[in-house]
């Protein structure tokens, strides 16, 4: 549950009464999102300045990832200024709440008067804000302040965030990686590297018990299209432990590994049913092929949304959506239907359990994190996943897979072509725009 900061202001002319009313009323609503407040009101100009010492030292009690300034009606810019400073590394909702109508007659406290004073004087003092206002006759705004909140939460959360990668650059691909400097500046996670052959040194540690247990207990949740030999299952099993063990030990909470020129090339074994265990079992965010930016958007989407965070390539561009899939595995929240998989292989590559479930359809927000010269951008639009027509890769054994995959519809195929930052996508279900834009405008990143 999120912990936020509220404190409500008014006039000391005002009506107290009122001012408790609305501040309650806003309070309440905030409540019902699912937000825990440290909660202060009413805030007024008095001469003596109690009101402000008070909730100057009610705030300072408790820790919080967001301030809610709620201006409940006039208030002198002077006296929001002299709490929020003590807040200023915070990021802030400046909201304001509205009149009401008596019959034919409007009833207004000047609500808006006190958040057209202050607004641009929180933006000359270089807070990061977001200004949202009530309208008589109209829902009160509390989930767009609530949203706010949420990205407010993530924004302190990737500050400390881990992620793991196994090996480095893979395929020797330029999009995937990272500038580990910029990044820890801009946004906060760490992407730390380890060898490819702790892994394979953890492996040979883990027991045939061990091995069978995952397979019998996880593993045979999937639907097999064809018996799959012993020694795969053994080796995803084993792999996976191997790899959990690590993230465990290290509090990763995303995964990368070497994929094609990694485990492909050197251990023999596509990883797509490890990746299937650390997403189902061990609830992690994983992608293939080092893509460190990958793993990021991931962990922004999964603390924004909560959802798996998935991520889809791209294949075909049609005028009106684009084919979007993966050639390995999808995680099975997206998944519509049964886990189903079936063993494979793919050009020189061994035989691997490959996944072949059908993915959900539905209304989804894609995006995708980038860095041109040290700063960052986001890329995000909004479609409507459509189960795809039969479709399959060249190289596959035959009869080829069909793999998991959507047709994405855009309003704007070229634009979105002309503006695309690399072939992994990560997609969340919904419209999450606002959410992941409230995130970028915390975090100073430019949303194409």
């Amino acid at each position: 549950m999120s912990k936020v900061g509220f404190v409500g202001f008014g006039e000391v002319n005002t009506p107290i009464d009122i001012i408790i009313r609305k501040c309650e009323a806003a309070a309440k609503g905030l409540e019902n999102e699912g937000l825990d407040l440290v909660k202060v009101y009413p805030v007024t100009d008095d001469y003596e300045e109690k009101d402000i010492k008070k909730a100057v030292e009610v705030l300072k009690s408790e820790e919080f990832d967001c301030l809610v300034v709620c201006i409940a009606g006039w208030i002198p810019t002077h006296a929001v200024v002299k709490v929020t400073e003590h807040f200023r590394h915070i990021p802030m909702v400046l909201w304001g709440l509205c009149g009401w109508m008596e019959g034919v007659r409007l009833v207004t406290t000047a609500d808006q008067a006190g958040t057209t004073a202050i607004r641009k004087t929180f933006f000359d003092l270089d807070y990061t804000f977001k200004y949202i206002y009530d309208i008589i006759g109209l829902p009160s705004n509390t989930k767009k302040v609530a949203n706010y909140v949420k990205a407010a939460e993530a924004a302190k959360k990737l500050r400390h965030a881990r992620a793991g990668m196994a090996g480095y650059r893979d395929m020797n691909l330029y999009g995937t990686q990272v500038d580990g400097p910029s990044l820890k500046r801009e946004i906060g996670p760490e992407i730390e590297t380890f060898e490819m052959l702790e892994i394979e040194q953890r492996y040979q540690k883990i027991t045939a018990e061990e091995k069978d247990a995952v397979i019998k207990n996880c593993m045979s949740k999937w639907k097999f299209l064809k018996e799959a030999k012993r020694e795969g299952l053994e080796k995803a099993a084993g792999y996976y432990l191997a790899v959990k063990s690590l993230c465990d030990e290290r509090g990763y909470e995303a995964i990368s590994l070497k994929d094609v020129d990694g485990m492909k090339k050197l251990l023999g074994f596509p990883p797509a049913p490890i990746f299937m265990l650390l997403a189902d079992e061990a609830g992690l965010l994983t992608i293939p092929e080092n893509d460190g930016l990958g793993n990021v958007t991931q962990l922004m989407v999964r603390y924004l949304t909560g959802q798996a965070a998935a991520y889809l390539e791209f294949y075909e561009f049609f005028e009106d959506s684009v084919l979007a899939g993966v050639p390995d595995y999808v995680p099975a929240e997206i998944v519509d239907g049964e886990v189903t998989v079936m063993p494979a292989a793919f050009g020189e590559l061994s035989e691997g359990i490959l996944n072949v479930s059908r993915v959900k359809p539905g209304e989804l927000t894609m995006c995708r994190l980038t860095c041109v010269d040290g700063e960052y951008y986001m890329h995000m639009v909004k479609g409507e996943g459509k189960t795809p027509m039969k479709w399959e890769e060249a190289g596959w054994t035959q009869p080829a897979p069909q793999l998991p995959g959507l047709r994405i519809e855009l309003d704007d195929v070229p634009d979105f072509a002309e503006n695309v930052m690399c072939q992994h996508y990560i997609i969340s279900y919904g419209d999450n725009t606002e959410l992941i834009e409230n995130l970028c405008d915390i975090l100073g990143i430019e949303i194409i």
